[in-house]
């Protein structure tokens, strides 16, 4: 579906984005992920056509001229980009007409999409009311109007509450059940979790590419979790064998290369300054603790 060969944009000094080469099967999940700045919207105006790579070679559904790939194509940006002072059912309506459908496929798919979305209820309701949850909705509905075989979304739930981001990807997992191939970009670690291949972008470059579970066995050490009673561990950590240590949340991820040795030491520490251990435990790498060592290694 998708093939990027040597693929770079540059804007004046800027490299945004650096020598990628990439492909994409058709029925995947696929999953762009990396922190803000990394290169991934500009990925994503190219896979579009909405900018020129500077160079290397884009293919899209098989086609290196994207004007004949586009009418497959179905486009959610980063940030709402529909009218707010139009009514979600004329939104679509519009979307449909520029799709070059006639009123009465308009009408029969503006029902069904907008089901299928959730939205129907609101469908008199004008764009600049709706929630912020709600407007991805209607940037996902609006995509679908013309039926895509290739659904690109540029950090879609970026901003959005915890229940509509699991709603908003339910609904990308229908989509693909139904045949469509997602390309998603994301920010969380989470959702990179959904999908079922992940390239991780730092610094304008494709830095690893595999599955999730994948990803997480080529992790190349082992991974303490700790939860201690003082926030402000890491002084007093300082002389212990552990080569990483990543706040996430309540807890400490701490990367080492022995799990048994690192343990003992760590309680000695601890216990000299006073700080209570709650918990401290090894786990299985999570894509967080992956991809803190993927972009140490390219700093």
């Amino acid at each position: 579906m998708i093939a990027l060969s040597n693929v770079s944009k540059a804007y004046q000094t800027i490299q945004a984005v650096n020598n990628v080469s990439l492909e994409v099967r058709a029925g995947e999940i696929f999953g762009l992920v990396g922190p803000d700045g990394a290169g991934k919207t500009t990925m994503m105006r190219i896979l579009t056509g909405l900018l020129a790579p500077t160079s290397g070679t884009v293919s899209v559904m098989g086609s290196d001229k994207l004007e004949t790939a586009r009418e497959h194509i179905g486009y959610v940006p980063q940030k709402f980009s529909l009218y707010g002072d139009l009514t979600v059912l004329e939104n679509i309506r519009l979307f449909g007409a520029l799709y070059g459908q006639n009123k009465e496929q308009i009408e029969v798919l503006a029902e069904h999409i907008l089901g299928f979305t959730k939205i129907l209820p609101f469908k008199d309701r004008l764009a600049d009311h709706l929630s912020g949850g709600m407007k991805q909705k209607l940037a996902l509905a609006a995509g679908l109007m013309h039926q895509p075989r290739l659904f690109l979304l540029d950090e879609p739930t970026t901003g959005v509450d915890p229940v509509s981001r699991r709603e908003f990807w339910q609904m990308l997992y229908n989509l693909n059940k139904e045949g469509t191939t997602i390309f998603v970009s994301t920010p969380y670690m989470d959702e990179a979790e959904f999908c079922t291949r992940i390239a991780f972008m730092h610094q304008g470059r494709i830095v690893s590419c595999d599955s999730p579970q994948g990803l997480r066995q080529r992790y190349p050490y082992k991974v303490l979790e700790l939860r201690a009673s003082d926030r402000n561990i890491k002084r007093h950590l300082a002389d212990c064998p552990i080569l990483d240590i990543n706040s996430f949340g309540e807890t400490y991820h701490l990367a080492v290369n022995n799990a048994g040795d690192a343990a003992t030491r760590i309680r000695q520490a601890l216990a000299a300054a006073g700080i209570a251990i709650t918990g401290l435990e090894e786990i299985e790498p999570t894509l967080e603790d992956v991809f803190v060592v993927l972009a140490n290694e390219v700093a």
